[in-house]
């Protein structure tokens, strides 16, 4: 049978890193053309996702395996995009969308556990994006912050999608985490949100007996922090 759809997206501070520019001395011998930002972008999401998964396992060495996902890859990559093209870092675009409401447009049967981290860094065009590096500084800045290091820590989530875009001086990067946790056995998707602040919210708020006989709300979970661009 189905299991109900309990979505939790989890809102937490969109990032913006500090710029990373490059220095040219003089007399210093003219540096080659930097490869075009766009082609890193694949590079760059897979091995984000590389060190999340390290990261997590030190962390926790009982945390779940991140199974890279392609339909939670997909809505990452979208919206990625869209900050890159609208130049914005937020949980929302301007017309709304949400990596939660995309998901469900695209996939109504969707349930479980959703979350997000959002960042974003400068870069100069002489230098472009060197993705060992930009990488680590993102890992880096989420675990500087609670919000951002409880989300990629939760030892529940067993899969993740990554999306990287960039626009003129920007990369964006979307990461997504999912787990079935909290769903219930013969329940039918509902299109309902709830919304949670901590893993441990949504973690005790799944454990709590049901009335069989109602639908559940989608569950949605977040907090906003801090993060100037």
């Amino acid at each position: 049978m189905k299991q109900a759809a309990f979505l939790v997206l989890i809102l937490l501070a969109p990032l913006a890193l500090p710029g990373c520019e490059g220095i040219t001395g003089l007399g210093a011998p003219a540096a080659l053309t930097p490869p075009d930002p766009r082609s890193q972008m694949t590079a760059l999401e897979a091995r984000i996702a590389a060190l999340i998964e390290e990261q997590r396992l030190k962390l926790d060495p009982n945390a779940k395996p991140l199974t890279l996902d392609p339909e939670l890859a997909h809505i990452a990559r979208l919206r990625a995009s869209d900050m890159a093209a609208k130049n914005y870092l937020a949980h929302a675009g301007p017309n709304g969308d949400t990596s939660a409401t995309l998901l469900m447009t695209e996939d109504a049967k969707f349930q479980g556990l959703l979350g997000e981290n959002l960042a974003a860094q400068h870069y100069a065009k002489q230098s472009g994006v060197d993705v060992e590096e930009f990488a680590q500084r993102f890992l880096d800045e989420w675990m500087k912050s609670q919000p951002h290091r409880e989300n990629l820590a939760f030892a529940d989530y067993d899969r993740t999608g990554v999306g990287a875009a960039v626009n003129a001086d920007t990369v964006y990067v979307t990461q997504l985490f999912a787990s079935n946790l909290g769903t219930i056995e013969g329940r039918s998707p509902s299109g309902g949100a709830t919304a949670f602040h901590n893993p441990e919210a949504a973690r005790a708020a799944s454990t709590v007996p049901a009335d069989a006989t109602a639908t559940p709300p989608l569950r949605l979970r977040g907090t906003e922090g801090g993060g100037a661009k």
